[in-house]
């Protein structure tokens, strides 16, 4: 449980009543009661309001805020305000300003305009951190801590310069260990003084955003950016743990936001909470996927839904309308993934700036007599009707994905061998197979405890860190089974390639040499064709991108490719090792051989689906005790009929019992209890 003060699923979202009169404060209140509205997130842009000059503090419209709140049964997320300084702040220091990419001093204007490493911004947003604690550590609405906002963005300044050199000093040691690792004898690239090193941009080393020279440069300087946002949330979250060291310390993040290394954040976190944002035609296997990353960063701990709008959005190039239902559903898919609030931006739209057309609970009319806010209202009813029961379930999962953040900025980094090969995408396609299958599967970090899984897939591992290689070796020894894909176990942490044959240090687990690598032309297909019958593998099935071409060492070769030089040659091959198995899958294969290949080593393992769900419904199960939640979710825009087997069911929503079959409405939800 977050906080046992509200000991229920929080309802809620951000508030801006900065924005508004008392008059609106008053409809608010009155609202947020209709709505069922229980937690409101504030304070998050407030910094200019709360300290309009250096030495000035003004906490008088926070203090009335957080009172009349509680007064009206509502308590509060406090954020720190730190996301964007103050103009006098900027004016005066100009060392809190950014540097862009191209090498430009930014002014004063947007947000998440600080520089992480400016002495500036980190002596007063430690400050401001400490002064909102100390006013606010016994008032009883404050259930958690929320620093800044949406971390993000790249400094280039002399500030962050002179910190990644101190940062590559405590990493390297020396300027000797520092040119090896990042192989500077290629083009003449020795540094000879620490002071030789510039930061890797528009300027230097780096075009276009994701072109690099040197990946070791790069790479660095990815890590270190994100150490050096994770170093300010430090900053406050010890402030605040200092005054306040029972209020848990979040911040919110953005699921496969590329920049930060959230597995290393989670570590610092108190609670994950996340922001959600889908399109109207972004696959709900997808969303699916985000939120079993968010619960994997913290080892299937339950995450805040701490964003997501109940209507429109508006900076997306279609903001297309949630349709009747699908906030509702979308709420409920979180929580099936692991949520235990649900919360929006915003609570109420704001009139001016980029946001006005962004939605909210109470839309610019200011009644309540709307579609989104009697949806709302309704979810509102129904959280409070299912109080505590669903807090701190988890998942069951015998299946892992592993996602990594310093492999995706590897191979995003990489000068080849191909530009249609995006890691997030090919991370998908596995879980896409496994979720239309219906078989419960967790997002995990290449640090996790392997032995609570079966099976463990780690799609285009290009990157294989120090002792990565040995323990899968020991888990599939004890039994389990790995899979791995084509351009893994290129590289080490330093983006160097391994010497001896491709796949690396994975070479003897997966009994196989890839001796090329081939990139496929957008459009251009090869063949994998099943050797006779091999589980549900059989016959012939497209793939692209990439081809290994590899020769087998021990494995067994399932499936040959069917064209080019290298057809004939193995494609999918099983490598037995120990008391487990080791597959690799040497292309990037389509969707029907996926759910087959997944079927087959599932199947192995005796995992069964949650449900058998038809196309379009979603089926996910959540643990508690000896109780397990089965979510159903129908994405459709018609009624489903869900076989439900020999059990007898009881729908939490509804209270009815089911039993055979279930009837699920268009865009409908149900959370099963078995009786």
């Amino acid at each position: 449980m977050i906080n046992d003060k509200l000991p229920k699923m929080w309802y809620g979202g951000d508030y801006n009543p900065e924005q508004w009169d008392e008059e609106i404060w008053k409809e608010d209140d009155r609202m947020f009661k209709l709505a069922g509205i229980d937690v409101a997130t504030i304070n998050v842009f407030s910094w200019a309001l709360n300290q309009p000059e250096e030495d000035t503090y003004d906490f008088a419209w926070l203090d009335e805020t957080i009172d009349r709140l509680y007064r009206n049964g509502v308590y509060v997320c406090l954020a720190t305000s730190t996301a964007a300084h103050p103009a006098w702040m900027a004016r005066k220091y100009p060392d809190i300003l950014r540097v862009d990419y191209e090498g430009r001093k930014r002014r004063f204007g947007g947000r998440h305009n600080s520089c992480p490493n400016s002495p500036t911004y980190r002596k007063y947003a430690k400050l401001m951190a400490s002064k909102l604690a100390e006013r606010y550590k016994d008032h009883p609405a404050v259930l958690i801590w929320h620093v800044s906002n949406e971390y993000g963005g790249y400094c280039y300044c002399d500030n962050c310069a002179e910190a990644f050199r101190v940062w590559l000093k405590q990493r390297y040691g020396t300027l000797d260990a520092l040119n090896k690792a990042w192989n500077t004898r290629f083009w003449g690239h020795t540094f000879y003084d620490w002071e030789d090193i510039v930061v890797p941009n528009a300027l230097s080393e780096e075009w276009g955003g994701n072109r690099t020279n040197f990946q070791g440069i790069s790479l660095d300087y990815r890590r270190f950016q994100s150490d050096s946002l994770l170093d300010c949330y430090k900053l406050e979250r010890d402030e605040l743990k200092r005054i306040t060291p029972d209020i848990p310390v979040t911040t919110n993040l953005m699921g496969f936001y590329p920049e930060l290394d959230y597995f290393k954040w989670a570590k610092e976190m108190d609670v994950v909470s996340w922001d959600n944002y889908p399109s109207l035609d972004t696959p709900f296997s997808f969303t699916a996927m985000t939120h079993a990353l968010m619960r994997g960063l913290k080892s299937g701990q339950p995450f805040m839904l701490m964003e997501q709008t109940p209507s429109v959005q508006n900076w997306q190039p279609y903001n297309s309308a949630k349709r009747p239902g699908v906030m509702r559903l979308w709420s409920y898919q979180a929580v099936a993934h692991g949520a235990d609030t649900v919360m929006f931006f915003q609570l109420r739209r704001s009139i001016g700036a980029c946001e006005k057309y962004h939605g909210a609970v109470i839309e610019h009319v200011g009644h309540e007599h709307t579609r989104v806010f009697r949806e709302c209202a309704e979810l509102g009813k129904e959280l409070q009707q299912l109080g505590e029961r669903l807090l701190d379930a988890r998942s069951d999962a015998k299946v892992a994905i592993m996602y990594d953040w310093e492999n995706r900025w590897g191979i995003e980094l990489s000068s080849g061998p191909t530009v249609a090969l995006k890691y997030v995408s090919e991370v998908h396609k596995y879980y896409d197979a496994l979720h239309q299958l219906h078989i419960q599967t967790d997002m995990i970090s290449v640090e996790e405890d392997l032995s609570q899984y079966d099976v463990v897939i780690a799609p285009v591992m290009y990157m294989v860190k120090p002792g990565f290689a040995k323990r899968v070796e020991e888990f599939v020894s004890r039994g389990g089974t790995f899979l791995t894909t084509f351009f893994s176990g290129i590289v080490n942490e330093n983006d160097i390639v391994t010497l001896g044959g491709y796949p690396g240090e994975l070479r003897s687990l997966m009994g196989i040499w890839a001796e090329e690598i081939d990139a496929l032309l957008p459009g251009q297909q090869n063949q994998m064709i099943i050797r006779g019958k091999h589980g549900e593998l059989e016959g012939s099935y497209d793939c692209g991108i990439l081809c290994d071409v590899i020769h087998a060492e021990g494995a067994e070769v399932v499936a040959e490719y069917g064209s080019d030089y290298y057809k004939g040659m193995p494609s999918l091959t099983v490598n037995r090792f120990g008391q487990g198995k080791a597959w690799y899958v040497a292309s990037s294969p389509d969707a029907k051989f996926l759910q087959d290949l997944m079927k087959t080593i599932c199947a192995e393992h005796g995992i069964q689906s949650v449900l058998d769900a038809p196309a379009g419904v979603e089926a996910a199960r959540r643990v508690k005790d000896d109780k397990a939640f089965t979510f159903v979710l129908n994405h459709t825009a018609e009624a489903k009929t869900v076989p439900l087997g020999d059990a007898v069911y009881k729908d939490l929503l509804t209270g009815k019992e089911q039993q055979k079959q279930c009837e699920v409405p268009a865009r409908g939800v149900m959370i099963l209890e078995k009786l």
